[in-house]
């Protein structure tokens, strides 16, 4: 818990630090977005299928 440490490590992490090029910015928003999507699926299946059981009684 030094803080001159951590500092040092932020200025360390800020320096190797680099701005992704256009085709990797890509990719990353492909698979956060399809990890979106699926999340949003999985939730969306659950509430029909709780919905259709519950419809039944």
């Amino acid at each position: 818990m030094n803080p001159r440490q951590t500092l040092k490590n932020m200025a360390n992490t800020m320096k190797m630090a680099k701005k992704p090029d256009k085709d990797e910015y890509q990719q990353h928003l492909r698979l956060v977005l399809l990890g979106i999507a699926g999340v949003g699926l999985i939730g969306f299946t659950i509430q029909f299928v709780f919905s259709v059981i519950t419809f039944g009684r």
